[in-house]
C-alpha cells in the first residue's frame, strides 16, 4: 500500500514559465518586512535595461534562499570547478561586455 505524504506539494510549471527569463544584473532592496530582488537584462550597446523579473521575499525566506544557493554552488564546484566571479570591475556591474567599441 502506498502511503501520501502529507507534506507534499505540487508545483505546476507552464511552458511560457519553463523558458525563464535571462538576466545578468540583479539589485536587491530591503525594508525591515521585506527583500526585492530586481532582476535585469543589460545589452551591449544600450544605455537603458528594464526590469525582466520581480520578486518579493520575507526576511526569513531571502535567508533560506541565500542558503539554498550557498548549498547548491557548492554542490556545482564540486562537480565543476570554482566559479571565477568578476574582472577587472571586482563583480561590479557587468556594463563593459568586451569586443569592439562603437564609433561614429
Amino acid at each position: 500500500m502506498e502511503e501520501q505524504n502529507d507534506n507534499q506539494l505540487n508545483i505546476e510549471l507552464s511552458e511560457e514559465m519553463a523558458e525563464g527569463t535571462y538576466s545578468n544584473l540583479a539589485i536587491i532592496t530591503h525594508s525591515n518586512s521585506e527583500f526585492v530582488l530586481d532582476f535585469i537584462r543589460v545589452m551591449p550597446g544600450v544605455p537603458k535595461a528594464k526590469v525582466k523579473s520581480r520578486i518579493v521575499l520575507t526576511p526569513d525566506h531571502a535567508k533560506r534562499l541565500m542558503s539554498a544557493l550557498e548549498d547548491n554552488i557548492a554542490k556545482f564546484e564540486m562537480s565543476n570547478g570554482t566559479i571565477k566571479v568578476g574582472g577587472d570591475n571586482n563583480g561590479g556591474m557587468p556594463f563593459n561586455f568586451g569586443g569592439p567599441t562603437a564609433q561614429a
